[in-house]
């Protein structure tokens, strides 16, 4: 067990869109400081960009469906002093506007929040076009980005707060369906640093997003097999923090990775290049591999591309296995 204040898995979780925890964030950094903007491209309600918008319908510009004007405005408002949040839909936003987040926001260093919504596969029916998986990667080598993926709706609203405040360029990550909360009040969040959400000694099960809970119910099923996970929750994936995974990751001397995102580049990539300089052990990669994603339900998909609790459980059982 840990001391992060986590809710009881063995219970009814209650469910929510992590993109509702980022509106409420929203709106609360919103009444906070006088200073924080916002513009959307035509996607408002999705994006739940919707509850600043009424609150502060003067400090909201709808951009409409341009979304590389959408950044090159915020990065304009930026230079005059504010601080601007953007939304699309992360297929679109970092997906369509690369170029323009690279060279008027992040060469310049503008504290532009960039947030890409409905990503991952469990967008579900919306298919391949719309299910952003390439998002982490590609915002993560960006110089000064900064990349978050929050676990639940929760940490979102957390996230937003602290982004509000911090002065970095950074994007901001969000799941379309409702997922499990598993954090509470009380539960840390701080920009960079990752946090041990349950104690063991056999294998790390290093996770972001979504996939945090699946970990958490690997867990138990590790544990009726006779292996102790650790599980790592990095909200934060850039900057990545190297001590907490490395402290663990050299107690354990077995790693498996989990994200709803392509592992080439994204948090796969980024603890494979950290484990390589500095702690070379056995490591699993929980994601998708160099494929693109299908329709259907949430659930199902998770399932079909291995990214489930169940998937998880044999990635450790390969990495103890070799560990030994």
């Amino acid at each position: 067990m840990s001391d992060m204040h986590l809710v009881d898995l063995k219970g009814e979780l209650a469910q929510e869109p992590i993109r509702k925890g980022f509106g409420r964030g929203l709106l609360e950094a919103g009444k906070r400081n006088e200073n924080v903007v916002a513009a959307c491209a035509d996607l408002t309600d999705s994006t739940q960009m919707s509850l600043f918008k009424a609150e502060f319908p003067e400090r909201f510009v709808e951009i409409g469906i341009a979304e590389q004007n959408l950044v090159t405005v915020g990065s304009g408002l930026s230079a005059m002093g504010k601080i601007p949040f953007v939304s699309s839909y992360a297929a679109f936003s970092p997906g369509r506007n690369w170029e323009q987040i690279r060279t008027t926001i992040c060469l310049n260093d503008r504290p532009v929040k960039v947030v890409g919504s409905h990503a991952g596969v469990s967008v579900g029916p919306d298919g391949a076009t719309h299910q952003m998986l390439e998002d982490i990667a590609l915002m993560r080598v960006l110089p000064n980005m900064v990349v978050i993926a929050p676990g639940d709706a929760v940490e979102a609203e957390k996230a937003t707060l602290a982004m509000a405040a911090d002065k970095r360029p950074t994007y901001l990550r969000l799941a379309r369906e409702a997922t499990p909360i598993i954090t509470t009040d009380k539960t840390p969040f701080e920009i960079g640093k990752a946090y041990v959400f349950e104690k063991g000694a056999d294998v790390t099960l290093i996770t972001t997003g979504t996939m945090t809970y699946q970990a958490l119910l690997a867990v138990e099923l590790l544990y009726k097999d006779g292996i102790e996970a650790e599980v790592v929750h990095v909200p934060t994936i850039k900057p990545l923090d190297t001590e907490t995974i490395l402290k663990s990751v050299r107690k354990t001397g077995a790693v498996v990775t989990a994200e709803e995102g392509q592992i080439a580049g994204g948090l796969g990539g980024a603890i494979a290049e950290l484990l390589g300089e500095e702690c070379p052990v056995p490591l699993k990669r929980i994601g998708m591999q160099d494929r693109f994603g299908e329709s259907g339900s949430p659930n199902e998909l998770l399932e079909h591309f291995g990214l489930d609790a169940k998937h998880i459980q044999l990635a450790a059982h390969q990495v103890v296995d070799k560990k030994n």
